[in-house]
């Protein structure tokens, strides 16, 4: 757990009095069987009275001294473990927001919420409760073998003997439960994956009837879950049930060799007294051994998993000198663009200018690398040959804060927190606080007439995923959010699909007077892109055709036959009787 030092070191100096409040409290402990054997040899035996009560009331110090260091220590591993446990899960969620798309291309949610979560957990009872009591049975065990020993060396050698016997079983059932928990560890990734889906997907399980299927699909999860469950009980009821038993034993023979030498005077009755009450507190760390070797063996597959997120780089991440443009007016070039993604050509020779102020529409069916242009001008992926400019400068060279701070996305998947719909439009810019602001941003999107019927207006918070809201108000209010944000690129990715052709074209009539953002607008449907100042037809990620909307329909090539399919032969011919 090397990576975890600088977290450690950050709490050292409680550690070290928690860990001196433990031998204070251990010590204390062991001073007991002490007062003990007085009690039965001076008092009992001897018959001196005079010591009782000193001795009774050294008995109760000896108590509330234990209570009162007994309490500083857990309160100061629990505070410290605490602090190590917040710190680890919030770099771990820190260093996977910087991480490039493409590991999340590789990665599923339940996983990485595994990580977050129970991996992190695992490691806070590690540096919390569990390491605080491994520390303790080691103290424990080595004072408690000191005292037996100043008490009669001969029964001594009786712990001796057992402890690497009760030791090797434990060492075994820990390399078992190693390999356990990680197969645990995956699984809970896998369940909670299936479940996040089915949840986050709920509606569509509806709508085909599939709950049959899903729950079927998570009962498979969950059986995996159970059966490595079972898997670590059996290896807990091999070994836990041997080391008890070893513990039965020594204190039996404690008891029947300690009688031997009381017989033969070789040791009094205190004295064994004592030794019993020593071997007795000796015996509780050694039954422990299993379940702590049980939580530590979790806790180090946990951060295994852990640092092998840590470990990842981001593939896409600012150069060494960035450059910080004082303004960016929102001039974007693509320069002979291609790209590949896992040996698969996505786009090439993309080349195009877009200038402030002026729209770009994008065409193509399913497949043909739209939103792929999408992803190279944010930087989610780098392009594999060519340059993309804003404003003369490479966007790699670019920090990505600002270059994403300058663009305004709104996709094709509208994702809307669970929070009220002016928090949900102002995402973007938090600092639009004016309340103009959120409405001339609603209103420039359609949206502000159906929010005004809502009953609590702006205020009303949507449900998880804008659940509760229809597909094209859902696309209006984060259209509504991308305008807020007045960035100087907007980019408008197949955002008007769930929306009437009169909404569609007062949308557009509003953004048209935006000119100080540059708009790229991605659609399948050409009353999106007709008005644009240049039309691109992507086909297997290659320009095909290029132009405005009158000299695409002139060309009578794939624009044209797109056109034929979505108005109908009639409309251009009486378009063509109008021109005449």
């Amino acid at each position: 757990m090397k990576n975890l030092w600088k977290y450690l070191k950050k709490y050292r100096f409680l550690y070290v009095l928690a860990i001196a409040a433990m031998f204070i409290s251990v010590f204390l402990d062991a001073m007991s069987p002490q007062i003990t054997r007085h009690i039965i040899d001076d008092v009992i035996v001897g018959g001196n009275m005079k010591i009782l009560m000193n001795l009774l009331l050294a008995l109760i110090g000896i108590g509330f001294g234990r209570a009162i260091f007994q309490y500083t220590k857990e309160f100061i591993f629990d505070y410290a473990a605490a602090g190590i446990g917040s710190g680890l899960r919030k770099d771990l969620f820190d260093h996977i927001q910087t991480l490039s798309m493409d590991y999340f291309d590789d990665h599923n949610t339940g996983e990485l919420m595994a990580r977050i979560k129970d991996d992190a957990e695992r490691i806070w009872n590690a540096f919390g409760f569990v390491g605080m009591l491994v520390l303790e049975c080691t103290i424990h065990t080595v004072i408690v073998i000191i005292c037996m020993y100043r008490i009669s060396p001969i029964l001594t050698l009786l712990p001796l003997a057992i402890m690497p016997l009760i030791a090797w079983y434990a060492l075994k059932m820990e390399k078992g439960l190693g390999e356990v928990y990680d197969n645990i560890s995956e699984q809970t990734a896998e369940l909670n994956t299936v479940a996040q889906e089915n949840l986050a997907g709920v509606r569509t399980v509806k709508a085909f009837a599939r709950e049959k299927h899903e729950i079927s699909k998570f009962k498979k999860h969950n059986k995996k879950y159970y059966d490595l469950n079972m898997q670590q009980a059996k290896l807990l009821i091999r070994y836990q049930p041997n080391i008890s038993f070893l513990s039965k034993i020594l204190m039996i023979s404690v008891i029947v060799i300690g009688g031997i030498l009381v017989i033969y005077e070789k040791m009094t009755i205190g004295e064994l007294g004592a030794f019993s009450e020593y071997a007795n507190n000796i015996i509780w760390p050694m039954e422990m051994v299993g379940w702590l070797s049980n939580d530590l063996a979790a806790a180090v597959a946990s951060n295994k998993k852990i640092k092998a997120i840590m470990n990842e780089k981001p593939v896409i991440k600012d150069v060494e000198n960035p450059v910080w443009p004082e303004t960016i007016k929102g001039d974007l070039v693509f320069n002979h663009v291609s790209f590949e993604l896992d040996g698969k050509r996505i786009l090439e020779d993309i080349d195009f200018t877009l200038k402030k102020g002026k729209t770009l529409g994008i065409m193509g069916v399913t497949g043909s690398g739209k939103s792929s242009i999408v992803n190279l001008i944010q930087r989610f992926y780098d392009v594999t040959d060519g340059t993309i400019l804003l404003d003369g400068v490479d966007v790699k060279e670019l920090p990505l804060s600002l270059l994403r701070g300058q663009i305004s996305v709104v996709m094709q998947d509208v994702f809307l927190f669970s929070d009220s719909i002016s928090e949900n439009i102002k995402t973007g810019n938090k600092d639009a606080t004016e309340w103009e602001m959120v409405q001339q941003a609603s209103i420039s999107a359609e949206a502000h007439s159906f929010i005004s019927k809502l009953s609590e207006q702006y205020d009303t918070v949507i449900g998880e995923r804008g659940v509760g809201l229809s597909g094209g108000q859902k696309q209006r209010i984060s259209i509504a959010r991308a305008i807020a944000k007045e960035s100087p690129v907007l980019i408008l990715d197949d955002s008007t699909s769930a929306l009437d052709m009169e909404t569609e074209r007062e949308i557009e009539t509003h953004l048209s007077k935006l000119t100080h953002s540059s708009k790229i607008i991605i659609a399948h449907r050409i009353s999106a892109v007709r008005n644009a100042d240049e039309i691109l037809i992507l086909s297997d990620g290659k320009i095909i055709e290029r132009g405005t909307h009158d000299q695409l329909m002139k060309k009578r090539g794939q624009y044209y036959k797109t056109y034929q399919v979505q108005y109908g032969e009639e409309e251009i011919k009486w378009q063509s009787i109008q021109a005449e």
